[in-house]
């Protein structure tokens, strides 16, 4: 589904911002209801409307409905009634609480201060960010410290030394490292998520009665 809020996100151009905030909305509703109550691929779009609300980068329902019917003919059946209806249902499940802190701010901080800002890495290290919003990373972790993770993943990638710059910072490097294993392993599975698991996925939510 975070891929899906992705894809959508392309054809209606909004800021990845907005797609992280959607998808962080998004993983928040499933941790109190279970998507036989609340059908994922309604979520995923009242999820990126809302997102798109609360950072100021709005778009017309209407434009969701659209192209969410011509990326998914054969899936996406619903109207503008069912996403209007579903925003106040994901608003009640989440407590009407919309503040999310991500990690791009202390990212950008992070790699201006380890002189790490150059294009390449600032490109590479962003993309790790943007990845973990397919993992539940920032339910769990401190936006910072995903920061740090992904800092830490690119510069061994790209065989840049950082090590004198992380022990100045007097985090707990352990907690990091495991972070960065997390999103390591996440990499080596998802290659094994087909489209067609996640088809037969839905087929079963659909049969739940």
């Amino acid at each position: 589904m975070s891929n899906h809020i992705m894809k959508l996100a392309q054809h209606i151009k909004v800021r990845q911002r907005v797609v992280a905030t959607a998808i962080t909305y998004m993983r928040r509703v499933y941790t109190r209801k279970s998507m036989v109550e609340f059908e994922p691929r309604l979520v995923a779009i009242a999820c990126l409307y809302l997102a798109s609300k609360a950072e100021e980068s709005i778009v017309q329902a209407r434009n969701l409905v659209f192209y969410s019917k011509r990326l998914y003919p054969d899936e996406y059946k619903y109207e503008l009634k069912d996403i209007l209806g579903m925003e106040m249902r994901v608003l009640e499940a989440l407590d009407y609480y919309l503040v999310v802190f991500h990690p791009y701010r202390s990212l950008s901080e992070f790699l201006q201060d380890a002189a790490l800002n150059d294009v390449n890495m600032n490109q590479f290290t962003w993309g790790i960010v943007n990845d973990t919003y397919k993992m539940d990373l920032i339910l769990v972790h401190p936006p910072y410290r995903i920061a740090l993770a992904c800092i830490y993943i690119a510069s061994v990638q790209r065989e840049k030394d950082i090590t004198a710059w992380l022990q100045d910072l007097n985090d707990d490097m352990n907690l990091v490292k495991n972070i960065a294993m997390e999103i390591l392993d996440f990499y080596e599975n998802y290659r094994t998520i087909t489209d067609e698991k996640v088809s037969s996925a839905f087929s079963k939510l659909a049969l739940k009665p």
